[in-house]
């Protein structure tokens, strides 16, 4: 077994100088941003080089638990072709920045257990695991790593050995890819978007490999948080234009972060704050007539359906929003936040002496789920008061309840028939063609940001 692998491709993807690297590290981190609080165990990042893509890996990376000790780098073999999975013999790899231990008794395990082999002609001249261990170095103290680079496997290969490990709080990983490959710009821009929206909502059954050179790796790790009921958040998106200007032939880059649980409840743990704070901005600025301009996490890129509701001295001032996701959150909110404020047909807008008696809160909805039933006795017994919002549609007919709506009236009979009048129907109304859709929704409060 060979002790240290010697540096491939130092002095091209990052410097090969101590110095220089630990000032392009400084450089990196100076540019990143750290908008995410929660800790995560599994990142996916790209792998081109620093100048290219180093920023948005290093943001994925740093969301890692500090606690980790062994990090899984899981990347796609570019240079030699090979079945199954491809393990490092060597003990060490080597950087400007010193050494990094492999941690071989899992990597005896991964050949035991899921049959993967030692494959150092692979990893000799292997960019997409080394390109990562600077900036592991950088980050982590003492944390040893799991290089497997991917030949001929399945997705379901990598989500094994990410279930085999993930219960055990030493272990995190690294899903190392780009996205779509030497497109031009606009093409690029809509293959990474289509992959995004894949990867964030769980639905990988059309990813593509164009999509991605890691896609095995990328949607091995979707597979594992399909099961187990986790998301994927995104850090961001980016690409090589950015860099060097060439529209023509462009690589896109992306990162995401596993989160154990759903993205809303994220939105509402940690960033509830920014949401009650853009609102009220939102209405501030357009009542003063100044430019908005906001800096923000990408989760808030993803699309969503809000209703932002505002209050004066209790009172209802004006609610707005939305029932289906159809554009990317933030501006959801934006425009929920206008409309709250200044196209409620049933207040006259906001005045700037009414600013500092308002409060907002923000209803983040999950996507509608139809409810079938046989009678409306069915459909009212099947509701859950306090959790389901309800949207009810009959011909032209459709009005929404947000879960709120409970504690004014609690009763399923006559929260249905309140929801009947509110679409223009009358409470009595009952037919073959009425159709209702069940959701839930993660509240905000303005006082609440006062703890996040």
């Amino acid at each position: 077994m060979e002790k240290v692998k010697e540096p491939s491709i130092a002095g091209t993807f990052y410097s090969n100088d101590t110095v220089d690297l630990i000032k392009e590290l400084e450089t990196i981190k100076h540019e990143s941003k750290n908008f995410y609080k929660a800790p995560s165990r599994a990142v996916i990042v790209p792998h081109a080089g620093f100048v290219f893509s180093g920023t948005l890996a290093y943001e994925g990376i740093n969301i890692l638990d500090r606690r980790i000790k062994n990090i899984f780098i899981i990347a796609p073999a570019h240079h030699v072709a090979f079945d199954g999975l491809g393990l490092s013999g060597f003990e060490k790899w080597k950087t400007p920045l010193g050494d990094i231990e492999v941690n071989q008794e899992i990597n005896n395990e991964l050949i035991e257990k899921f049959g993967a082999a030692i494959n150092n002609d692979a990893m000799a001249p292997e960019h997409s695991i080394e390109v990562q261990i600077p900036l592991i170095q950088n980050i982590f103290d003492g944390v040893r790593i799991v290089p497997i680079l991917i030949g001929k496997a399945r997705p379901e290969d990598i989500e094994k050995i990410i279930s085999e490990y993930y219960p055990n709080p030493d272990n995190g990983f690294i899903i190392s890819s780009d996205l779509s490959h030497f497109l031009d710009e606009e093409n690029e821009k809509q293959m990474d978007f289509n992959a995004a929206m894949m990867i964030e909502t769980g639905d990988i059954r059309n990813f593509q490999y164009e999509m991605a050179c890691g896609a095995i790796g990328i949607t091995g790790l979707v597979e594992f948080a399909n099961k187990n009921r986790f998301s994927l958040i995104r850090v961001g998106l980016s690409n090589s234009a950015k860099v060097n200007n060439d529209k023509s032939r462009v690589v896109g880059y992306g990162s995401w972060f596993l989160y154990e649980g759903d993205k809303n409840e994220l939105i509402s743990k940690y960033h509830s704050d920014f949401v009650i704070g853009l609102c009220k901005t939102v209405i501030e600025s357009a009542i003063k007539k100044v430019d908005l301009t906001i800096v923000y996490p990408q989760v808030f890129d993803e699309p969503g359906a809000s209703f932002v509701t505002i209050e004066k001295d209790g009172q209802l001032r004006g609610c707005i929003g939305s029932i289906i996701a159809h554009r990317p959150l933030v501006n959801d909110l934006i425009e929920n936040a206008r409309s709250a404020a200044f196209k409620d047909t049933r207040f006259n807008p906001v005045t700037e002496d009414e600013l500092s008696h308002l409060k907002v809160s923000v209803s983040i909805l999950t996507e509608p789920r139809r409810i079938f039933f046989e009678s409306e006795e069915d459909l009212i017994n099947g509701l859950t008061p306090n959790l389901d919002g309800l949207i009810i549609k009959d011909g032209d007919h459709q009005a929404v309840y947000l879960p709120s709506v409970w504690e004014v009236i609690p009763d399923k009979k006559e929260f249905l028939n309140a929801l009947k009048v509110k679409a223009g129907l009358t409470p009595e109304h009952f037919s073959d063609t009425f159709e209702a859709y069940r959701f839930e929704t993660i509240y905000i409060q303005e006082n609440e940001t006062e703890n996040n």
